[in-house]
């Protein structure tokens, strides 16, 4: 297995957590992030306005939403292509946990395949509709709900080649869009405990909202997110 860390050679600051990454993971290479917010790396990609699927996305995507998907499709492009059946693709913020990140990766050499899409995320939100297998406290499981974040997803050829065909046109964030199965055609799977935490940086993504504007933000989201679990996995 491979690993791919998508990092934006500028933002020095990371750059010590990505050299330890390099040590950390297996057979890991640096993928240079997209800038959202240089036309020069964004030409071409088709945008809209939350509205290209069910249910509708409320909010408008920013540069760093943007360059964020565009990354992981880079990666997604690089599975894709190559002859490992599935690759693991890791933000530059991630942390592991050895011992813990070590069991989770006994799991994933044993049920990984072409067509696996496994999220490995630093909170313990979802909830499983059954184990499909253990080792030490690391449980393997569908969950009802897929839970947000892409800090390190390992992803199989074949759901490489679905992912990429699903977001040839980008509505949504990447991670609220691994969320629908329905459109991708992807279940989703989870490992937890998994010794993955996210370290602190300034965010590359996030930006400055209105104070006025947080109350609706909040409405908006939870409406959102409610719309989403009435369309929850099957096993």
């Amino acid at each position: 297995m491979r690993s791919y860390i998508i990092h934006m050679s500028t933002t020095v600051g990371r750059a010590e957590n990505v050299a330890r990454l390099l040590k950390q993971l297996p057979q890991a290479e640096v993928v240079e992030a997209v800038d959202g917010s240089d036309p020069a790396q964004t030409k071409g990609v088709a945008l809209e306005p939350g509205t290209l699927h069910h249910p509708p996305y409320p909010f408008r995507l920013n540069s760093g939403e943007i360059g964020c998907f565009l990354s992981h499709r880079r990666c997604w492009e690089k599975i894709a292509q190559g002859d490992e059946p599935f690759g693991l693709i890791a933000e530059d913020d991630l942390g592991i946990d050895p011992a813990q990140f070590s069991e989770a990766l006994n799991l994933i050499n044993r049920y990984a395949d072409e067509d696996s899409l496994i999220r490995l995320p630093s909170k313990t939100r979802e909830k499983p509709l059954g184990a499909i297998a253990r080792q030490g406290p690391a449980a393997l499981f569908l969950p009802r709900t897929i839970g947000l974040q892409a800090v390190c997803l390992v992803v199989g050829r074949a759901a490489a080649r679905r992912l990429l065909e699903a977001s040839t046109t980008i509505d949504r964030p990447v991670d609220t869009t691994i969320q629908m199965h329905w459109v991708t055609g992807q279940p989703v799977h989870t490992i937890q405990p998994n010794g993955i935490f996210v370290v602190k940086f300034p965010s590359t993504i996030q930006h400055k909202t209105r104070t006025s504007n947080v109350p609706m933000r909040e409405i908006l989201r939870a409406r959102y997110r409610a719309k989403i679990r009435r369309i929850p996995q099957t096993a």
